[in-house]
Parts: C-alpha cells; sequence; structure tokens
C-alpha cells in the first residue's frame, strides 16, 4: 500500500496536479508517520506558495528540531515571506565547518573505511555492510542539507547588507556539497571575490567527493565534469587558457557547443576583451532561441551599450517593461540615474574586486571627470589604456577612452598633450565633428584663431549643423576679424 500511495503522489506532483499529491501525501503520512513522509508534504504545501501552511505543519510534527531537512524547509519558508532575522533564529548563526573536509581527513577516512569493510566481509556480515551503505546516504543527505542551510544564511545576511558574513556563508555551503551550485552562484553573479580569489577558490574545491550511485567508475568523470563547468562561471579576467580548455572539452566530449551557459560564459570573455561586436553575436543568437533568458540580458545591454545602438536599447527596454516589469534587468535596460556619488561608491567596491579591469577605470575616469578632478580622471584614463594594451585588444575599442583622455587633460589645461591625443584618436578612425570642435577649442585657448578656425570647418564639413562646432567657429573668426589691422 505505500510503494501504491507513493507512487500515486509522486505521478500527482510530476503532472503539478498539488491538491492531488497533498491528498494522497496526508494518507500516506498517516500510515507510516515518517519523517521523510512528513518532509515531502510540507514540500507540496511550499511548491503551491503556501508557506505558511507549510511552516505550520513541520512545527506541529516537531520535524524542525530533529530533521536537518525539515528545518531547512521551515527556514526556507519565512525567507520566502521576508522575515529574515526568523529564518536566522531557525537556522542558527553558526555553520558547521567540521564538516568540511581536507585531504588528509578524507584520506584517513578511505583507509578506515577499507578495513571495516574487509573485517565484516572475513565475518560475512553482509547485513551490516548494507546498514552502513544506508548509514553513509543518511549522512551524506543531511550533509546536503546542512550546505544547503549555509546558503540559506548567506541569503538572509545577503538581504540584510551584510555581504562579508553572506559570502562566507556561501563559501561554506560550496566546500560542504560541492553541488550546492546555488551557492556558488551567488558567489560568481555578485563578484563576492576578487578574480584570484574566486580561482584559489575553485582549487581548494573537494570534487572527488562527487560519487555516481551505483557506477563508481564515472564518479571521476563527474567530478572533472562538475569542475569544467564551475570554470567556466569564474571571472574571465584571469586564467583564460584554463578556460578556453574547459570550454573546448565541454562543448567537444558533452555536445554543450550551443549551450546558452556555455555561449554566455564565451560572450562575457569577449567582452573583456571589449570585442563587443563578437560578444552580441552570441547574446542574439541565444535571445532568438529563447527571447526570455534572462541570465543573458546583463551581458547583451552591455552590449549594446557600448556599441551606442540606443534604438535597440530601447526597444528591448519597453518590451522588458510591458512584459515583465518585475525582473531586474528590465530596469537595467532603462536607467541611467546619474548620480555621480553612488557610481563613484559602487566603482570603488568594484576596484577592490579587480584592479585590472579596463572598462572599469574608464568608469571611474568618467566618473572623476565629472567631479571636477581631471588629473585624477587623466591618470585612471591612462591606465585603462595600459591595460587595455597588456590584453591585447583591438585598439579601435578604445578610442573612447583615448577621447576621454584627452578631454580630461583639455580640462587640465595640459594643452600639447590634450592636441596628441585627439590626434591619435584621428589616426586610428576616429573621424568624429566633436573631436575636431575639442581641437579647435584648444587652438582658441592658446590664441591660434587662424588654426582653430581651420580645424573648425573639417568639423562642419562632417556634420554642418553641429551646434558646438558653429558657436566656435563665429567667435575664432570674430577674434581673427579683431586680430586684423
Amino acid at each position: 500500500m505505500e510503494s501504491f500511495l507513493r507512487e500515486w503522489r509522486l505521478d500527482a506532483l510530476n503532472k503539478a496536479q498539488y491538491e492531488s499529491a497533498i491528498f494522497i501525501g496526508d494518507k500516506l503520512l498517516a500510515l507510516t508517520n515518517d519523517d521523510s513522509d512528513a518532509f515531502w508534504l510540507a514540500q507540496v504545501h511550499f511548491a503551491t506558495g503556501n508557506y505558511t501552511r507549510a511552516q505550520a505543519f513541520l512545527s506541529k510534527q516537531d520535524l524542525i528540531n530533529r530533521n536537518p531537512s525539515c528545518r531547512y524547509l521551515a527556514a526556507h519558508c519565512f525567507i520566502k515571506q521576508s522575515r529574515f532575522d526568523e529564518a536566522l533564529a531557525v537556522l542558527g548563526e553558526r555553520n558547521p565547518t567540521h564538516l568540511i573536509t581536507n585531504s588528509a581527513n578524507k584520506r584517513k577516512t578511505q583507509h578506515t573505511s577499507g578495513r571495516t569493510t574487509a573485517s565484516h566481509h572475513a565475518r560475512g556480515a553482509a547485513k551490516a555492510q548494507d546498514r552502513r551503505n544506508e548509514l553513509s546516504e543518511e549522512e551524506a543527505a543531511n550533509r546536503r542539507f546542512e550546505a544547503a542551510m549555509c546558503f540559506l544564511r548567506g541569503i538572509c545576511y545577503a538581504k540584510q547588507n551584510a555581504f562579508d558574513r553572506a559570502k562566507e556563508c556561501y563559501k561554506d555551503a560550496v566546500r560542504i556539497d560541492v553541488q550546492c551550485f546555488e551557492a556558488f552562484q551567488q558567489l560568481m553573479k555578485n563578484s563576492l571575490m576578487s578574480p584570484d580569489e574566486e580561482w584559489q577558490f575553485l582549487e581548494s574545491l573537494d570534487f572527488d567527493a562527487i560519487t555516481v550511485p551505483g557506477d563508481p567508475s564515472s564518479s571521476q568523470e563527474a567530478a572533472e565534469f562538475t569542475k569544467m563547468l564551475y570554470t567556466t562561471r569564474l571571472s574571465k579576467y584571469r586564467n583564460p587558457a584554463s578556460f578556453t580548455t574547459a570550454c573546448e572539452t565541454l562543448s567537444t566530449h558533452y555536445n554543450l557547443a550551443t549551450n546558452p551557459d556555455l555561449l554566455l560564459a564565451r560572450a562575457d570573455l569577449l567582452y573583456t576583451q571589449c570585442r563587443y561586436k563578437d560578444a552580441l553575436a552570441i547574446t542574439d543568437s541565444v535571445l532568438q532561441e529563447d527571447k526570455y533568458n534572462f541570465s543573458i540580458y546583463p551581458l547583451h545591454l552591455a552590449c549594446l551599450y557600448e556599441l551606442k545602438m540606443k534604438n535597440v536599447l530601447f526597444l528591448i527596454a519597453h518590451d522588458l517593461a510591458d512584459t515583465h516589469p518585475e525582473e531586474p534587468c528590465t530596469w537595467l535596460a532603462n536607467h541611467a540615474l546619474n548620480n555621480m556619488t553612488l557610481a563613484d561608491e559602487f566603482l570603488k567596491t568594484a576596484y577592490g574586486l579587480c584592479k585590472t579591469d579596463p572598462l572599469l577605470l574608464n568608469e571611474m575616469g568618467v566618473v572623476y571627470y565629472h567631479q571636477d578632478r581631471p588629473q585624477d580622471a587623466a591618470t585612471l584614463f591612462l591606465k585603462a589604456l595600459e591595460v587595455a594594451e597588456e590584453i591585447d585588444s583591438e585598439p579601435n575599442a578604445w578610442l573612447s577612452a583615448r577621447t576621454n583622455l584627452a578631454h580630461a587633460y583639455r580640462r587640465a589645461k595640459r594643452y600639447d598633450e590634450a592636441l596628441d591625443q585627439f590626434d591619435e584618436v584621428l589616426r586610428q578612425g576616429g573621424k568624429d565633428a566633436a573631436i575636431f570642435a575639442a581641437k579647435g577649442l584648444i587652438n582658441m585657448e592658446q590664441g591660434n584663431f587662424d588654426e582653430a578656425v581651420k580645424i573648425l570647418h573639417e568639423a562642419l564639413a562632417i556634420h554642418p549643423q553641429d551646434p558646438i562646432a558653429t558657436e566656435l567657429l563665429n567667435k575664432a573668426l570674430d577674434e581673427t576679424a579683431g586680430i586684423l589691422p
């Protein structure tokens, strides 16, 4: 009867027939009074969004104190209701770091296990061995739930803006259970570690703990596969060769060449190399297959912005606002707050995580420029160009940074250096009326009005209606007229 009811319950759940699953699950629990069946029934209530009922059910059965899986679910119910302090009260504030195994302990455990198994075999106690395996499976399940509870602690601390504590909780979750991807994803998605820290953390993880039930020979392959997947999520500013190797292996040996997550990782690498068109081609291909794959949009929108594709950006922003107003990427597409103080705060935090991102250095320079700190801005723009050259990015991608450097020199009254940078922009193909207008302004500041008139005519040849060039030309002509005898 119990087997019959469990199959019926599972069939109902697979069809999303939650009322049926609850109805049958309730009867099954009455028959078995088993913690796992109680947890299962509470899970169905949770799946329906009835968090208070799931919580009340767990409390009534006194499951929270004696069962890690039930404690996890009860805390998750509180989190879904945004009751983070109460969730922490259920979870406790300390992570079970004693569950983190180092390689020495692992070898010791394996050696002891081998001797015990041999002893049991010698006595022919097959039942004892089966019991040991059952206990091992139960311990592994409890371990996974302890890791999941570390993840929930991290969520609670993050909601309370205690990001350092959240970071440690996420790290402990993955150390305890390397398959706790939710915690790993929070670390990567929110850039809670520097690129160097990310790679060091990956190397510290115990991928050898991964086992394939019923097929021990596949465990090593599963461990390597998981490590390669995690490698593709790391920062692309470090170890690009390791990233490329992982991507190629996953693409060729596991048929993941067109997998959206792998394509996103490739596009992210191209973006860090300032190859925006190539990155955009990849994100476009993913969105053509799955228009509302929201994990793609932050990078897709960034590429559109860098390529100045304002019309496309406008259309996407309005479509997302109409169809998915609750998604964060919708407002990433819509908002430009122009809050320099807030921008400075976030950019400095980002700089603390990664000091070798040329895009970040350029943005910090822009903030300093608008804060009337041209010398500081020039230093950052120059550093951005140096880093961009080191990572072998395309020179044309950095015309804007070089233009910014020239304007910073102009504001700092370093006119000759500013003219040199503007000339370099023009040599690299940045034929823009604004560049000629800026050169004309500098020549006017230096009293070279005849040269200014010549340069401003070049600006108007490119854009005849340019208002700034027109106004500057009129002033320059007035000055030259006043100089004439």
